[in-house]
């Protein structure tokens, strides 16, 4: 089979590879020259994807995989079309469809009679069908659902194990038509392969949605139910710590039984999933206001952590504090929607001088995102773990000299670590 996947990114990528993996012939294409650059290479454009530096480099030396900057061209002699390209929302959550839409044009002038079109980022309800199937009729002056075909499959993965989880989760297709959603249904019963789950309510693989909409919720709905019981995790944080209560034993108590499962609570929830998603099902539903509310508890945590901080300590003008990673997630070097931005602009606003650590970043790199750098060694009156990098729990009182309060906002530090001297806070589990 001939695909083409629009958007080399961090998801993107990887699906280009597991498709030519699974011995199909596949062109990658970017806006971006030097990632097709680097991808025709053989070399991965970003890191810390577990096993793509060795599949990419393996599928790039077979002929399996080539890329391009020109959609168009490569579209014409595919038989598949994924489309996996950003859409984030502007300050007042609107959605921006700037890249999506001129991805789609560049898609309409190449596209073929026959051709499957498969759009994975996720979108509001009703964007395929609604935005997105006139602007590829317009561009292309074929008729959709008789021409060529449309499904919604959203990607259902994290970022750091994108090839094990294409395997763990179901992956959910919902077409324009009945014959688009079978085409599709098709298409990725040979791309993929699963992994045997005896805990899911029907086999794991391809499910059928019924209509491109209910895919579209379905991956909006899991995303937002996530953002609300984090929120709900976070107050019960707060509130745990307030009270000197051991809220991860409270968490695992509630996860102990089937009906009242809880996620982690803590204050890095950023990423271009959890703060973006909630915020276009609300663009869909203006009045879901228990989604509306755990939204602002979750963008306010930054300001209640460096708060918690300034009640312990006193005042924080001219205090060192140091924050303990910039990326939104351990393990993974992206800062989307980081909440470290929040917490360092909470310190300033205070009078306070935090300077940032992450290991996955040089100093340069931390400077050109804004912040002074913190190394360990360095005398510190206060710390805020903010990412749950593994290296973290090796760190104690001898790489913060002079340290007098720690707040921990991951549950990721060794409280017996910090010693006799030293306020240890707990805010996340």
């Amino acid at each position: 089979m001939r695909i083409t996947v629009v958007g080399m990114g961090k998801i993107g990528l990887p699906l280009a590879v597991q498709f030519a993996r699974n011995g199909h012939s596949v062109i990658g294409t970017d806006i971006n020259p030097e990632t097709v650059k680097l991808i025709s290479a053989g070399l991965e454009p970003f890191p810390n994807e577990a096993h793509l530096a060795d599949y990419l480099q393996i599928e790039i030396s077979s002929g399996r995989l080539t890329a391009t900057t020109e959609t168009s061209d490569a579209v014409q002699g595919a038989d598949a079309v994924v489309v996996v390209v950003p859409l984030f929302v502007d300050d007042e959550a609107r959605p921006d469809f700037t890249a999506m839409d001129a991805a789609t044009r560049d898609v309409a002038r190449g596209l073929q009679s026959g051709t499957l079109i498969s759009y994975e980022t996720t979108l509001p309800v009703g964007t395929t069908r609604k935005r997105l199937v006139p602007l590829l009729e317009e561009g292309s002056g074929l008729v959709a659902g008789q021409e060529f075909f449309v499904v919604f499959s959203p990607e259902r993965v994290l970022t750091g194990r994108v090839f094990a989880d294409l395997r763990r989760y179901p992956k959910l297709v919902g077409g324009i038509d009945k014959e688009s959603e079978e085409r599709g249904i098709v298409f990725y019963r040979e791309v993929l392969d699963f992994d045997e789950r005896s805990d899911l309510p029907r086999p794991n693989g391809v499910w059928a949605m019924g209509s491109a909409e209910a895919a579209e919720m379905a991956k909006l709905a899991e995303t937002t139910y996530r953002d609300v019981n984090i929120g709900l995790a976070n107050q019960f944080a707060l509130f745990g710590e307030r009270n000197g209560i051991d809220v991860t034993a409270v968490i695992d108590a509630c996860n102990s039984q089937p009906y009242s499962h809880i996620h982690t609570p803590g204050i890095a929830v950023g990423g271009h999933c959890i703060p973006v998603y909630p915020r276009l099902y609300l663009w869909n539903d203006p009045e879901a206001s228990i989604v509306r509310a755990a939204r602002e508890a979750n963008a306010l945590m930054p300001e209640q952590v460096v708060r918690r901080l300034e009640q312990e300590i006193g005042s924080l003008s001219g205090l060192s504090v140091a924050v303990l990673g910039a990326a939104y997630r351990g393990g993974v070097k992206e800062t989307a929607f980081s909440g470290v931005f929040d917490v360092v602009a909470a310190l300033e606003s205070r009078g306070a001088q935090p300077q940032v650590h992450d290991p996955l970043y040089s100093d340069d790199e931390l400077q050109e995102l804004g912040f002074e750098v913190y190394a360990p060694g360095q005398p510190t009156d206060a710390l805020i773990l903010h990412t749950d990098h593994e290296e973290y729990r090796q760190w104690d009182v001898s790489d913060c000299p002079g340290i007098r309060v720690v707040i921990d906002g991951r549950g990721t530090l060794n409280p017996d670590k910090w010693g006799p001297d030293c306020t240890y806070l707990r805010i996340g589990a």
